[in-house]
């Protein structure tokens, strides 16, 4: 059978929410519409800025236990389990909407089949009604017992609101608790008391709308007051919640359902603070909670829609003729609005501070902050950072307009607050405020995030990661105006000779002082430099660690923590120039070797050095303190550090040493030490080199004409002696002699002389050759000590054959100049050809005589 029941044609503006962790989540705003097809029928909510984008798309069914609060709110749970709400804009749309879903459950209802009437679970849906006799103080007892039988399942709960509601039976209480009080009959107000926590405990919000009517509060709290648990002992809330005083209008509220709204969120905040919080169970503090939410939203949009409204708020504050307690008040106001603000979803946030901002709430925070009492202090900081952590940039936004305007910026009304304010909250907010202001990744949520995120997550987004062209701006004048005077009291520590009297104020604020400037260290790379190197706060922070507060010295040590850990040469070079080190030294040797937080940070900072292998700092150390570095010995990390000075400092020595400056054993262990690594320092000397610095000057004479020539021609590089080891020259003699073709005896030859150079030999070996010039033997010597000192910074070759190949390239380049000595004592005065070989697995060309 199809359906009858028209559906609303016209669409009604509504927020979607969703019950998430006991919060509800604001799925977006859009327009509802009822749907039948065929048999079924749906509720559609189509979103307001993406129209093709459904919110919302759930079937009506009988079961789903839909209710309406209020005027303006529709609740009901899906067969998932899902609780959802539809918030409407106007209580037309709501009830136009509420009777479409009542119609359609009523029909499916009717139209259940024979099964379904037969069935238990339908039998659990038509329950018999619940009838309770007219209350008197005779039946008390027997009301009782009926309302905790039919609470015990859930139709009989839902039954037994309905008759409470439809009867006006808390109306028909009411009466009997100023009886039972007149009469002194105390048991029949423990039971009028469990009456109505029973009542509360259904879960039913029109019920609990209906106990805090301003009609029926009075008698429903006032048999609350009697507490069957404590029958000695009376409670007070009716005079708490008649004290009237309590209730302070600023501006005159013309609406009066904002004005019930208000007194009603306010006495159900009071019973589920104070009255009902012993008692209260998960569901009953949920619905409690929706409640109280919805009916914060409802005032906050009612109140920033009226413009008339807000223009005489704001104008409190800028008024002369205002009274002061007046204006104290408007401060308490909105400081509560802004603390309801905080539980509403970004979106009706965003709204309200953007619409509290155009009517001069940055006039109502300077004043506020001020102001001599710190109560107003305490609600003005209240105020900022609620608008800080909802988008900090639109409070940089105008605060940069009143630099433009050569007015006091609030940065330093912020400035002034934390250095003279003596409320310890109150410092402690100025100092956070102060860092978020100037941090420049923060900004406003996007609307993906403000959707999606979770309300108590919100303050805590950072949604915008591009550094804006204004906060640099803001931030360079913070440098250049107010940073100065911020850190101060800093600057004025030069001026102490000790810190052993500072006040608890003092304390106070030199720990947010370093606090703030670390984290200027973090966020700003380049403009902390420059400030912390001109105005040399590096070594009055340093001050610090010789107070007496651990807690202040920990502060300090944090600074020093901060500016190694980002291993930046300009803060490494800052520390170890101005001997920065000796305190925090100085309180390792004060503490050991207790365990405590002090010396454990001290530690800390140490073993950081040691692990990162920050070498500036380790030498630095070493050098100044290396007695004290030794006399702790209770953990390694000093000798640690101290042992790698000793190695960094050998390391350096080989660096620096060359075949003259070390011994036979200092060469070779310093090879074995280095292996197969890169060449550091001078290789060592082959037989034949070692054997020609041993030999006397007559055989230097016989073995000249046999030695490798290493000298330059026109800037060629000096020849490299290969990695491998060659014969001597005596053995090229024997194979000359032997071998009368050249192409036979050796890769690398000097053709055109070889038969010259043989028989020059021979006689050589014959006959003693005359005593060679002093002159020439030293210049002789002098040119061979050159060549070496050149070979003491060539590399080492990675390989034996790159280093063969490499040799003969250069050997090859070498020979083909002919190098030729004429001597004068020599009586036949002919010239000496020498000829070198190479023996190596690679082929060498024969090389040309270029004298011939």
């Amino acid at each position: 059978m199809a359906m009858v029941v028209p559906p609303p044609h016209e669409k009604k503006r509504v927020k979607v929410y969703e019950l998430r962790n006991n919060d509800w989540f604001d799925r977006g705003t859009g327009f509802c519409t009822g749907q039948q097809t065929s048999d079924e029928s749906r509720i559609y909510v189509e979103s307001e800025d993406q129209p093709d984008r459904i919110l919302l798309q759930t079937k009506i069914s009988k079961d789903d236990g839909y209710q309406k609060q209020q005027d303006t709110l529709i609740v009901w749970t899906e067969s998932n389990g899902t609780d959802m709400a539809l918030s409407f804009q106007e209580a037309e749309g709501c009830a136009a909407i509420w009777e479409f879903v009542s119609k359609i459950q009523q029909q499916l209802l009717a139209l259940g089949g024979p099964d379904d009437a037969l069935s238990d679970d339908a039998m659990e849906n038509f329950p018999n009604p619940v009838l309770l006799p007219h209350p008197e103080l005779g039946n008390l007892a027997e009301i009782d017992q009926m309302m905790r039988v039919a609470s015990s399942s859930p139709a009989g709960r839902d039954s037994l609101g309905k008759f409470i509601i439809g009867e006006d039976y808390v109306r028909k209480l009411v009466p009997l608790v100023s009886i039972a009080e007149d009469l002194e009959a105390l048991p029949e107000l423990h039971r009028l008391s469990n009456i109505m926590k029973l009542l509360i405990l259904l879960n039913d919000t029109h019920l609990i709308e209906h106990v805090v009517d301003d009609t029926v509060v009075d008698g429903v709290v006032g048999a609350l007051e009697y507490d069957q648990d404590f029958p000695n002992h009376k409670a007070n809330h009716r005079r708490y919640l008649n004290d009237q005083s309590r209730f302070k209008e600023v501006v005159p509220i013309s609406d009066d359902a904002v004005k019930d709204k208000i007194h009603a969120t306010w006495r159900l905040q009071y019973l589920k603070d104070v009255v009902l919080a012993r008692i209260l169970d998960d569901p009953t503090f949920g619905v409690l909670n929706s409640i109280i939410f919805f009916n914060q939203v409802e005032i906050v949009s009612r109140v920033q829609q009226q413009a008339d409204f807000l223009q005489d708020l704001f104008g409190i504050i800028d008024s002369s003729n205002a009274e002061t307690r007046r204006k104290k008040d408007a401060v308490c106001f909105i400081q509560q609005c802004c603390a309801i603000a905080k539980n509403l979803q970004a979106p009706a946030r965003g709204a309200l501070y953007n619409s509290f901002v155009q009517n001069g709430l940055l006039n109502v925070i300077t004043f506020a902050l001020l102001h001599r009492e710190a109560s107003i202090r305490v609600a003005g900081t209240d105020i900022l950072v609620a608008m800080i952590d909802h988008d900090p940039a639109m409070v940089r936004a105008y605060i940069f307009k009143a630099i433009n305007e050569k007015s006091t910026p609030l940065t330093d009304t912020l400035i002034e607050l934390l250095l003279i304010e003596v409320d310890l909250g109150v410092k402690a907010q100025a100092a956070d405020a102060i860092k978020v202001l100037l941090d420049p990744q923060s900004g406003p949520q996007t609307h993906e995030a403000m959707g999606r995120a979770n309300t108590d997550m919100l303050s805590k987004l950072r949604g915008n990661t591009q550094t804006n062209p204004q906060t640099e701006s803001f931030i360079q004048n913070f440098y250049d105006m107010s940073a100065a005077k911020l850190f101060q009291p800093l600057k004025d520590l030069e001026k102490r000779e000790s810190l052993q009297s500072l006040s608890f104020q003092e304390v106070s604020l030199f720990s947010h002082l370093v606090e703030i400037l670390m984290f200027l260290i973090r966020q700003h790379l380049f403009r902390s430099k420059f400030f912390i190197t001109t105005e040399g706060l590096a070594a009055r922070i340093a001050q610090l660690l010789s107070c007496p507060q651990k807690h202040l010295k920990l502060t300090a040590l944090k600074f020093f923590r901060t500016c190694i850990g980002l291993q930046d040469e300009f803060y490494n070079r800052q520390i170890t120039q101005s001997l920065l080190f000796e305190p925090i030294l100085q309180i390792v040797y004060d503490t050991m070797p207790r365990d405590n937080l002090l010396n454990s940070a001290c530690l800390e900072l140490f073993e950081f050095i040691k692990r990162e292998n920050i070498k500036p700092i380790i030498i630095h150390v070493v050098e100044h303190y290396r007695e004290k570095l030794q006399g702790v010995t209770y953990v390694d990390t000093f000798q640690t550090l101290i042992l790698r000075y000793d190695q960094m400092k050998g390391y350096s020595a080989d660096m620096d040493s060359t075949l003259f400056s070390q011994g036979e054993g200092n060469i070779t262990s310093g090879l074995k030490v280095n292996g197969n690594q890169r060449w550091q320092g001078v290789r060592d000397m082959d037989p034949t080199e070692e054997e020609y610095f041993n030999t006397s000057d007559d055989e230097d004479e016989l073995s000249a004409k046999a030695k490798p020539l290493n000298s330059m021609t026109n800037g060629s590089s000096p020849l490299v002696k290969p990695l491998v080891d060659y014969p001597d020259d005596d053995d090229e003699l024997v194979v000359a002699r032997k071998s009368p073709s050249n192409d036979e005896a050796d890769p690398v030859t000097l053709a055109p002389v070889a038969k010259e150079v043989a028989s020059q030999k021979a006689t050589m070996l014959s006959s003693p050759s005359p005593p060679e010039r002093l002159s020439e033997k030293r210049r002789r010597e002098e040119d061979e000590e050159d060549e070496l000192g050149k070979l003491s910074y060539t590399k080492r070759r990675s390989s034996s054959i790159s280093s063969v190949g490499n040799t003969n390239n250069n050997l090859a380049n070498t020979l083909r100049r002919k190098k030729s000595f004429t001597s004068k004592d020599s009586p036949t005065g002919k010239k000496i050809a020498i000829s070198l070989s190479v023996k190596s697995p690679v082929n060498v060309d024969r090389s040309r005589d270029d004298g011939g």
